[in-house]
């Protein structure tokens, strides 16, 4: 029976179409109020979640498993971006970091799209030095440009087509792993409307 559960559990969970953007800057912004999401589950190495600020393009960041000279390594912790950015949720809508709270839905993502559910078990808001990473992915009618803000370190990682980056390390030309929806959000859902974000 347990298998028979885990695998429609499987068939139920979104493949995610993730693609990759080129960096254009990474750029220094100061201070702002970043966000850890702690779950309630151990997630892989290629495991991670989307996020940006803006809910169209969202940058895959990776949990982090990764030991570190400076931290041991905290595989439930996704140190997701400032409090204005969006997260996925399971449902294929989106939050903000800011409205996180212990017992949430948050979706976890691998590198290949496969997806997963997660609950939230706590929520750690700090001030911390950040990056704003700028990069642009090509669309059906052309290219658009996406971003988000970064904490300032060097166990945040990124996929990239040359492996796994430290945003600390990530340079312009480089290409990072997102998923990119041409729509527009209200309150996470989608609708049916023109918004600009910029």
């Amino acid at each position: 029976i347990r298998g028979a559960v885990e695998a429609r559990d499987a068939a139920d969970r979104e493949q995610l179409e993730l693609t990759y953007a080129e960096v254009l800057e990474v750029e220094p912004t100061g201070m702002a109020a970043r966000v850890c999401i702690d779950t309630g589950s151990l997630l892989d190495h290629d495991e991670g979640m989307l996020v940006g600020s803006m809910s169209r393009g969202l940058f895959f960041v990776h949990a982090e498993t990764a030991e570190s000279p400076y931290v041991a390594s905290r595989p439930f912790r996704v140190n997701a971006g400032a409090v204005h950015a969006y997260v996925r949720t399971p449902d294929g809508g989106t939050k903000y970091l800011a409205e996180l709270r212990s017992g949430d839905e948050v979706q976890v993502v691998d590198t290949e799209g496969h997806t997963r559910e997660a609950i939230v078990g706590r929520v750690k808001i700090e001030k911390r030095p950040m990056f704003r990473v700028e990069a642009e992915v090509e669309t059906a009618e052309g290219t658009d440009r996406v971003e988000t803000l970064l904490q300032n370190a060097e166990t945040i990682k990124v996929p990239t087509r040359r492996g796994r980056v430290a945003v600390t390390e990530l340079e312009p030309g480089d290409e990072v792993l997102c998923h990119y929806e041409d729509v527009a959000r209200h309150f996470g859902e989608t609708v049916e409307e023109s918004i600009i974000e910029k």
